[in-house]
């Protein structure tokens, strides 16, 4: 616990004082919590052979039927009122509510047969996505993006992985979502932006400079910094305060850093460019995900929603506080078809995507049949997640499912499986081993399990 009422102030071994950390806004305490987002150097690859992931969480389950695994012989109960829809790519279809994403199905491919067979609720399969693991036993695997941060470290100032626009929040199940870094620690935990940047005036709270606090607030915020400096005497000595010096000493630096303030700069990107995106909270997203790629993150995840209860997300249950299948193919739908086609046009146009792999995927499908809400229920039996970009090829479509989408007919997926592809196509050694609880080495995957050879 840290106390507030020790009478020793604290310096840095570089010089700099905890007051200047108050000063910069780096103290969690005072409303900011930067120190949490860095990882520590890694030795080397070669950057330029450096591969980068933007990760598009779609938090609530697409239904796999109605967009990219249509089954337009099946009865109606089950097909939906869809139809499919042919692609730039021979033999691909998808629904025809996606008219933007069939003119490039050449970019990336389908995967159609991913499944788990854990308890049907949303935070196991944020676990199992974002992770390739299900936690167990009170250990909480690390994302994908801190794993890569772990490895690779940061290039220059800017985080390592960066999460938009605010982490998964209530789902339903009170469990953990698998969005930090687990058991390789905090210091590894992805820089969360907390904002939304299709807000006018945009601005990342963590970054904003001293200037921005008010005269009224200046002698408040003396007191509190001279109460931490004293706070610190009985704390510094413990392991705690040894990494958060170095942490904090990261946090200094991006506050400081011209480079980090310009990755973040969404408001100079032009207007058409943005317009080109959507003007909406996922879509700025996306924008700011290759704006940062552009400039040295190595991951950046997405979440299209942070939670699904009384808003229009894809979990089409068919009732409030839920969506129904109308309803996600008005509104939802348009939003992720403009932005993710902007997202993968863009980086091909500026050379990005084939360094930068691109996947799209949610936590599980959904049920066949539509239910009498006039909706689709949770069905991680199987869904279609989508891949390209970087090493990934495009037009290809991974496993098929049964005549009503119900299971996989043929090379069913599993999550580990889609963790392993991205370690793989992200240059890692799946046989790599993490420092786990204890010391224990954990791989990043468990042995057998492989990559989607299919996709390289």
């Amino acid at each position: 616990m840290l106390r507030l009422d020790a009478d020793r102030s604290v310096r840095f071994c570089d010089g700099l004082t905890r007051r200047d950390f108050l000063h910069a806004g780096a103290i969690s305490t005072l409303g900011l919590t930067l120190p949490g987002f860095f990882a520590g150097k890694a030795a080397g690859q070669n950057p330029e052979r450096d591969v980068n992931c933007i990760m598009l969480f779609l938090v609530g389950g697409p239904s796999h039927i109605d967009t990219w695994d249509p089954k337009p012989d099946a009865p109606a109960e089950v097909r939906g009122p869809f139809r499919p829809l042919a692609t730039n790519v021979p033999g691909m279809q998808i629904s025809n509510i996606f008219p933007r994403m069939a003119r490039h199905a050449d970019k990336y491919s389908l995967i159609r047969t991913v499944y788990h067979t854990a308890t049907a609720v949303h935070d196991t399969g944020h676990q199992m996505m974002q992770t390739g693991r299900l936690f167990t036993g009170g250990i909480e695997h690390p994302h994908v993006g801190c794993v890569l941060s772990y490895v690779r470290g940061q290039r220059g100032e800017v985080p390592a992985h960066v999460l938009l626009p605010r982490p998964i929040g209530r789902t339903g199940g009170n469990l953990p979502h698998g969005h930090t870094a687990g058991y390789l620690g905090r210091q590894h935990d992805p820089f969360i932006l907390n904002a939304d940047p299709a807000v006018p005036n945009f601005q990342v709270p963590d970054l904003l400079p001293p200037s921005y606090i008010s005269a009224v607030r200046a002698d408040r915020r003396q007191r509190m910094r001279d109460a931490v400096d004293g706070a610190m005497a009985s704390f510094e000595n413990s392991q705690q305060a040894r990494q958060l010096d170095g942490n904090f000493h990261l946090a200094y630096r991006l506050m400081s850093s011209p480079q980090a303030r310009e990755a973040f700069a969404l408001d100079r990107e032009p207007s058409r460019t943005r317009d080109r995106y959507g003007r909406t909270r996922f879509g700025q997203s996306c924008l700011l995900a290759r704006r940062l790629i552009e400039r040295g993150v190595r991951f950046v995840t997405v979440n299209m929603f942070e939670t699904v209860f009384d808003e229009v997300t894809w979990d089409i249950h068919g009732s409030r506080p839920f969506t129904d299948i109308a309803q996600m193919s008005r509104e939802v739908v348009p939003n992720f078809d403009q932005a993710f086609t902007a997202l993968i046009e863009d980086l091909q146009d500026r050379g990005l995507l084939q360094s930068t792999i691109v996947t799209a995927m949610g936590e599980f499908g959904r049920t066949p049949k539509i239910n009498p809400a006039g909706g689709r229920d949770h069905h991680p039996g199987a869904w279609t997640i989508l891949m390209g970009g970087g090493p990934i090829r495009g037009g290809r479509v991974v496993g098929e499912t049964d005549e009503l989408g119900y299971r996989p007919k043929s090379r069913p997926v599993t999550t580990a499986e889609v963790a392993a592809t991205l370690f793989h196509g992200l240059g890692l050694d799946t046989h790599r081993e993490l420092p786990g609880p204890q010391n224990r080495p954990i791989p990043l995957v468990d042995f057998g399990v492989q990559p989607i050879r299919e996709l390289f």
